[in-house]
């Protein structure tokens, strides 16, 4: 099982050349390279170059690195887009997919342009018309030419869209963050929790962390790096976890155990799929380790 931790991925504005080079040194498992919100629009043009620029370059290390263009139907998107791709970097971001048909189109660039194959495609998902079609765009996926490997919440525009308010805990938001992951986990995608914006409150973004984690998200998108620690340890499986992991695995590679579909271990009733459940995290935190 091959894992890529994305526990942390903070977004970085294009426009800042020291936040780009800072960006080489946190600790975060991916950085956004943003050329849409962070960005005033007689900066576009710059940025871009600056990020495509930064791209091509390299030096991030193990970091997944992300471009977000501005939106489809913004007068960046097209420029962002062909710049993005000559840059190749691990994935674009691409905000407000409301339908699959945007993102046919978007890999059917791609495919124009021969893009570099590593290039995945991201989808914000941060509209209510996005949120009725989540199960068709993540559908996307099972068309290989759209590239769409997974989804990033927008819970800002989706609070201004919608008037539901960003309170501690997300009960407005709920259904539809726990609609996005079975949407995505049904094709096999990636998802990404969306930003806590009060950066002062630690224990609500701890919290918050942990709420995503427990939801089934990979990780959190962040805007600040004093929020990368706390994020990588929320999502990082315990010692005891691992401990925990470690020993189902092991019941069930015994050979008495080979054909069984449940045993006794430790008092407990465990089913092998628990064991699945164990390899998945014992997976988790290997890759973490491997980053060191």
């Amino acid at each position: 099982m091959t894992i890529r931790p994305r526990r942390s991925v903070l977004y970085m504005p294009g426009s800042n050349a020291r936040a780009i080079e800072k960006a080489r040194t946190l600790p975060a498992d991916g950085v956004i390279l943003d050329l849409e919100d962070a960005v005033a629009p007689d900066a576009k043009t710059a940025a871009r170059e600056q990020v495509t620029a930064a791209v091509k370059q390299g030096g991030f290390g193990a970091r997944e690195v992300f471009i977000r263009v501005n939106g489809i139907d913004t007068p960046w998107h097209s420029d962002d887009l062909t710049a993005a791709a000559l840059a190749a970097p691990d994935a674009i971001l691409v905000p407000k997919v409301n339908s699959s048909a945007q993102l046919e189109i978007l890999g059917q660039r791609l495919l124009d342009m021969k893009a570099d194959h590593k290039t995945r495609i991201w989808a914000m998902i941060e509209t209510p018309a996005a949120i009725l079609n989540i199960v068709d765009i993540a559908a996307a996926a099972k068309d290989s030419e759209t590239r769409l490997a997974g989804f990033v919440l927008g819970t800002n525009d989706l609070a201004k869209e919608t008037s539901a308010r960003l309170v501690l805990g997300r009960a407005p938001m709920l259904p539809w963050l726990t609609t996005c992951v079975l949407a995505a986990r049904a094709y096999g995608l990636a998802v990404l929790d969306g930003v806590f914006n009060d950066i002062g409150n630690a224990e609500g973004f701890f919290a918050e962390c942990e709420q995503g984690r427990d939801l089934g998200m990979d990780g959190k998108t962040l805007i600040h790096p004093n929020q990368i620690e706390p994020c990588n340890r929320a999502f990082s499986p315990s010692e005891s976890e691992i401990a925990q992991a470690r020993k189902f695995i092991s019941a069930f590679d015994l050979p008495e155990n080979a054909d069984k579909g449940a045993i006794m271990l430790d008092g407990r009733m465990v089913e092998r799929m628990h064991a699945d459940i164990a390899r998945r995290t014992v997976a988790i935190a290997d890759a973490i380790a491997a980053k060191g």
